[in-house]
């Protein structure tokens, strides 16, 4: 489980970010938890903090090691 705090990298985007949140999605009838990320790799974006929000099962842990983020194996 992905604890706020935590970093997370999605899985098909590639992005990375910080865990801030969780949310909510109802699809199809099926409620599915979201994470709310806080990005902070995305490339042409100058400097500037982004939100990302995906189902959990969309998102992998990473950890920080040495200032910066890698994932973890």
């Amino acid at each position: 489980m992905l604890n706020i705090g935590d970093y997370a990298r999605h899985e098909i985007t590639g992005q990375i970010g910080q865990v801030i949140g969780y949310g909510h999605q109802i699809l199809h009838g099926v409620y599915l938890t979201t994470l709310k990320v806080r990005a902070s790799n995305l490339q042409g974006v100058d400097n500037q903090k982004r939100f990302l929000e995906d189902v959990y099962s969309a998102w992998i842990l990473a950890e920080s090691t040495e200032g910066s983020v890698a994932l973890q194996a």
